[in-house]
């Protein structure tokens, strides 16, 4: 099976999430697409509380789409949410044999994977399709990690890079959302209350 998994804190998530997803869908015609929002995730201080309205807001979301599709791995398995530990469930569960996992990831985050949860071992596991997130972005830093055996492919697609922190910075000061998330997304926001405070 041909499968990708874009991981994240999804807080909430919103257009740009999408667009990307629909971009390495039709440019790698995988199988399947996972989002898979962190129940716990490591390098983030998340409220644990919003965990379940960030997976059903990615749920609403992804409704309308074939083959991109929500999963619930990291909330079944409780605890903090480690990539390396998510991806060797996967590997088991779609019984992956002699192919890598792609892995959605910006720059941002890609530059700090030696710091992830069993990086060496996760690198042997995953294909990386890296997203130049930031105007700054350095090639030459990505290189080498390509030496130290990070197997990945950079992708710039132009679209607007939706900043979730400024999303929810604009729900506190009442500023409309209407355009950077899905209607189901805002509505479920609205009806919940979420990010007033």
């Amino acid at each position: 099976m041909k499968l990708c998994v874009f991981q994240g804190t999804f807080n909430p998530i919103h257009n740009a999430h999408l667009r990307v997803a629909e971009f390495v869908m039709d440019k790698y015609n995988f199988d399947k697409i996972l989002f898979i929002p962190a129940y716990n995730p490591p390098h983030k201080n998340c409220d644990i509380d919003m965990s379940v309205h960030r997976y059903n807001m990615v749920k609403l979301a992804l409704k309308t789409y074939d083959n991109i599709e929500v999963s619930d791995i990291e909330y079944k398995r409780k605890g903090v949410s480690y990539t390396y530990l998510t991806i060797c469930e996967l590997i088991k569960k779609y019984n992956i044999k002699d192919e890598k996992i792609s892995f959605i990831i910006g720059t941002d985050a890609f530059e700090k994977i030696e710091s992830w949860y069993e990086a060496d071992k996760l690198k042997k596991l995953v294909h990386f399709i890296v997203f130049v997130r930031e105007n700054n972005y350095i090639p030459q830093k990505l290189e080498k990690l390509r030496e130290k055996g990070y197997d990945f492919v950079i992708e710039s697609l132009a679209f607007e890079d939706i900043s979730s922190t400024e999303l929810r910075e604009n729900i506190k000061n009442n500023i409309s959302v209407k355009n950077l998330v899905s209607k189901k997304v805002e509505e479920y926001i609205y009806q919940h209350g979420l990010y007033k405070n």
